[in-house]
């Protein structure tokens, strides 16, 4: 593995099969949309929101650049396709909707993020947005920690009827979407998860895959471009 740092966790036990600097502090990009992710699909399966749920995007989500599907202020759209949106193509406009919509603002929304992070025991990460958009010294994660998060992701099968999809599209068929998980398309078994890159970042991902009843997570941090840190995850 080239990459600086990098985590194999099998996801049953939690059990780590191999790890290179996997306590070292990163600026982990997109990858951040797994905590978000996860607070939505928690919520979904507890019922506190329903997947036909409607969700008006505000005019701060809107103004969301970087990897978005361009939400105009005042457009509304399901929670099914807003995590469509934030699982294939890693909508940053779709993730601050989201979470203005669950709690709020995206701020309180962050400080439930930190507040999850720290009942997972995350002891190396914080959060100060739910994009990853934006690194300014205070969000932070680790390939052990991001591996923990996934696999509680996981755990909630919905989330891989959205990680899996390689093509769709939203708008009655008007924007395609294309997964930035270039593995959700030629690697087997592959179910997820969530691809990140800044120049800050670097290429980064947090993949998993399932074979033969057995399901690994594959972290990998500050990958030098996207074809190495995809192999290094195939590696893994």
């Amino acid at each position: 593995v080239s990459a600086p740092s990098a985590v194999l966790m099998e996801k049953v036990t939690g059990e780590v099969l191999y790890e290179k600097n996997a306590h070292e502090r990163s600026f982990p990009a997109s990858v951040t949309k797994v905590m978000t992710m996860l607070l939505i699909a928690e919520d979904v399966d507890s019922g506190r929101i329903s997947l036909a749920d409607t969700v008006t995007a505000s005019t701060r989500a809107a103004s969301f650049g970087g990897s978005c599907v361009y939400l105009a202020q005042g457009e509304q759209m399901s929670v099914d396709d807003m995590l469509k949106c934030i699982a294939v193509v890693s909508a940053n406009d779709c993730a601050v909707a989201m979470a203005e919509h669950i709690s709020g603002s995206e701020q309180k929304f962050v400080e439930r993020m930190n507040k999850r992070a720290e009942e997972l025991g995350l002891e190396n990460t914080h959060f100060s947005n739910c994009s990853g958009l934006f690194d300014d010294g205070a969000h932070f994660t680790t390939a052990y920690d991001v591996a923990l998060m996934s696999r509680e992701l996981i755990k909630h099968d919905l989330i891989k009827d959205y990680t899996t999809i390689w093509m769709d599209s939203i708008r009655g068929g008007k924007f395609e979407l294309s997964n930035t998980n270039k593995l959700a398309y030629w690697y087997p078994g592959c179910t997820g998860l969530k691809t990140g890159y800044t120049a800050s970042a670097g290429y980064c991902i947090s993949a998993t895959a399932e074979r033969d009843g057995m399901e690994l997570i594959a972290v990998v941090m500050k990958g030098p471009d996207r074809d190495t840190r995809n192999n290094d995850a195939k590696t893994l």
